[in-house]
C-alpha cells in the first residue's frame, strides 16, 4: 500500500480521536480537601481537550455524622456551585473519576451510597468499558489513602470499567508516591491541598484523558 493508501485508511481513526472525550469528575468531599482534588482535575481534563461534568455527590447524613473538626457547614461549603451528581453523568462519560475522604480505610457513605444508585445502569451495560480512577484525602499520612482507592476499584472492576491509575509514569508520582491514585493527607485538617497532590491530580487527569481517548478512537468503538 502507497503512503497516501496508508494515510487513508488511517483518517477514521483520526477523526474519532479528535472527538472530545467526555469526562464526569465525581466526589464526596468534608472538609474541602476532596473538592480541591476534584476541581484541579477537572480544569486539567478540560485543557487536555474532554468535555467535563463535575458534579458532587449529595450529603444525606444527619448532623452528628458531620466531619467532627470542621462542623456541619464544611460540606456545603466545600461543594459550593457544583452540581448534583446523576447516573445519567456517569452514564454520558468516555472516563469517571471518582474522590472520596478515607473512612475507616473506606469510601464514604456518602459515594458509596451514589455508587449503589448505579445498579440498574449496572444491570443494562451502561458502565462498562469506561475509563475509571480515583482519587481521595486522609487525615493523616497513612491514614488509609491506598485502602480507599482499592476499595473504590473494586467497584471499577464490577462495573467491567478500564482501571486507569497513574502509576509511577511521571516524576511528579516520584514524588507524591501513591501509583494508585491522587491521595492527599491533611495533618488533621491543618493542611490544605499543595503543589505535590495537585501536580499528581494533573500527571492523574492527563493520562485519564489521554487513555480514554485512545480507546474511544478504536475502529468499531460505539461512543
Amino acid at each position: 500500500m502507497s503512503a497516501a493508501g496508508r494515510d487513508a485508511a488511517r483518517e477514521p481513526v483520526l477523526d474519532a480521536a479528535r472527538e472530545p472525550v467526555k469526562v464526569a469528575v465525581v466526589y464526596h468531599s468534608a472538609t474541602g480537601h476532596v473538592a480541591d482534588i476534584a476541581r484541579e482535575i477537572a480544569e486539567t481534563a478540560e485543557k487536555a481537550g474532554a468535555e467535563v461534568r463535575l458534579r458532587r455527590v449529595r450529603e444525606p447524613v444527619p448532623e452528628d455524622a458531620a466531619d467532627p473538626r470542621r462542623g456541619r457547614a464544611a460540606p456545603d461549603a466545600a461543594t459550593a456551585g457544583a452540581p448534583v451528581a446523576r447516573v445519567d453523568d456517569v452514564v454520558w462519560a468516555d472516563a469517571v473519576l471518582m474522590g472520596s475522604p478515607t473512612r475507616f480505610g473506606n469510601v464514604s457513605a456518602q459515594l458509596k451510597q451514589f455508587i449503589d444508585t448505579l445498579g440498574q445502569a449496572w444491570r443494562r451495560g451502561e458502565l462498562a468499558d469506561k475509563v475509571y480512577s480515583g482519587f481521595t484525602s486522609t487525615g493523616s499520612t497513612h491514614g488509609g489513602n491506598e485502602s480507599t482507592l482499592l476499595a473504590l476499584m473494586q467497584s471499577f472492576h464490577h462495573f467491567g470499567g478500564i482501571v486507569v491509575a497513574p502509576g509511577f509514569t511521571h516524576p511528579d508520582k516520584f514524588v507524591d508516591g501513591n501509583p494508585y491514585g491522587t491521595a492527599h493527607h491533611d495533618a488533621g485538617g491543618t493542611v490544605p491541598v499543595g503543589d505535590v497532590t495537585r501536580n499528581a491530580a494533573r500527571v492523574q487527569a492527563e493520562r485519564v484523558v489521554a487513555l480514554a481517548r485512545a480507546i474511544a478512537a478504536l475502529p468499531g468503538k460505539d461512543r
